[in-house]
């Protein structure tokens, strides 16, 4: 079997999801297109030879509707022969594009993929796709008490983890300061495509502080909910959650041979692929189970991995991931995560594989994993090796 191999990856700075964001005048489909032109004009490759763009999208309505990618793909002038699918794994959804887009070449069944994802939360509301409905009415019998939203999922496993609220704020400073400092460094630029004249990370803020995070009062706190799960004691807020983001991201994906063929050198390969299902109570406790089936079909351990990439939807999300593996905390979203640098909902999949990527460039680490829950009780995970 051929491999697959990453030749770029690139991604937008985030803009804020709101109006007024830095992103949020851009129409969806033109920011995907914004990211597929750098990704092509970068490497020269002739666009008709791609096989596929596989792209992420969770919020399928208004202007994200009717197959993203296909709109974007033509928006950026890719020939009309070229196809796209998008898909929608919730946050997941660009990391599954990249597995597809990775599968498909090792299958034998692409020689280049686009594996994308874009969110614009400022134009395209998070849940617009559901208003008026009730997707999880067939459900009730299952679940007689109700599933809940996933800010409630979060509460529930910081309370039975036994995380404190100092803990949660902690871990947000720390991932601020982090994308901070990389950012000043120019440890993003590489990664970034500028939309318009905006290339830098609207939603991280240097000066934050605990103490300023102490004083956020909680989310999603809800008198009903306490009388069910009493123990949660309401941590949750703003400061330590990732912020509503506009953005999109691209990878290039081939074969070896191809990348041979054409004079690219490949910048990493993909080694092991992980997709489980998970309590769609807790909803966001699936990152486990997906990290240690992916390491045990790379034929590795967490020891072996030189950085890793847990999405920071909430911050207790991470913190229960680095506790059940014992995981090094430097190696941990080391240039920051969701909380500082945004979770564009479909983008963020790719987002954290073009900042793991330039990492261990950066620094000469070898293997890199990522790995994000997703609504539903769902997590992806991928262990990448730089080359």
């Amino acid at each position: 079997m051929s491999s697959a191999v990453i030749i770029d990856v690139v991604r937008t700075a985030s803009g804020k999801g709101k109006p007024g964001g830095a992103l949020s005048g851009v129409h969806p489909a033109e920011l995907l297109a914004t990211v597929l032109r750098a990704l092509l004009e970068r490497n020269d490759i002739d666009p008709a030879t791609i096989d596929d763009v596989i792209t992420g999208c969770v919020s399928q309505s208004g202007e994200q509707a009717l197959n993203i990618g296909r709109t974007a793909l033509l928006a950026a002038g890719i020939p009309e022969s070229v196809p796209a699918t998008t898909v929608d794994r919730q946050c997941g959804s660009s990391q599954q594009a990249a597995h597809f887009a990775a599968q498909g070449v090792i299958a034998g069944a692409y020689d280049i993929a686009i594996a994308c994802g874009v969110e614009s939360m400022s134009r395209v509301p998070m849940f617009s796709n559901a208003q008026g409905t009730d997707p999880y009415a067939p459900l009730a019998a299952r679940y007689p008490e109700g599933l809940v939203n996933q800010g409630i999922g979060a509460e529930l496993i910081a309370a039975r983890w036994k995380l404190t609220r100092t803990e949660l704020d902690a871990y947000s400073v720390r991932s601020h300061q982090r994308a901070a400092t990389t950012a000043a460094a120019g440890g993003f630029d590489g990664e970034i495509v500028p939309v318009g004249g905006h290339r830098v990370d609207e939603t991280v803020r240097a000066s934050t502080t605990a103490e300023a995070l102490a004083g956020l009062k909680p989310s999603f706190a809800d008198p009903s909910v306490r009388e069910r799960f009493p123990e949660i004691d309401w941590s949750v807020t703003p400061g330590n959650s990732s912020p509503l983001t506009d953005g999109a991201s691209a990878a290039l994906v081939m074969s070896e041979e191809k990348a041979a063929a054409l004079g690219l050198r490949p910048r990493a390969r993909f080694r092991s692929f992980a997709i489980v299902g998970s309590d769609p109570l807790l909803m966001l406790t699936g990152v486990v189970p997906a990290t240690e089936k992916v390491l045990a079909r790379a034929g590795l351990t967490l020891a072996d991995i030189d950085a890793y990439e847990v999405n920071e939807a909430f911050s207790p999300v991470p913190l229960i991931w680095q506790r059940e593996f014992d995981a090094d905390p430097d190696r941990l979203n080391p240039r920051g995560g969701a909380i500082a640098l945004g979770h564009p909902l479909g983008a963020s999949g790719t987002r954290l594989l073009a900042t793991l990527v330039n990492h261990l460039e950066a620094t000469g680490g070898r293997y890199g994993l990522q790995t994000m829950c997703e609504g539903g009780g769902m997590a992806n995970a991928t262990v990448v090796e730089r080359l």
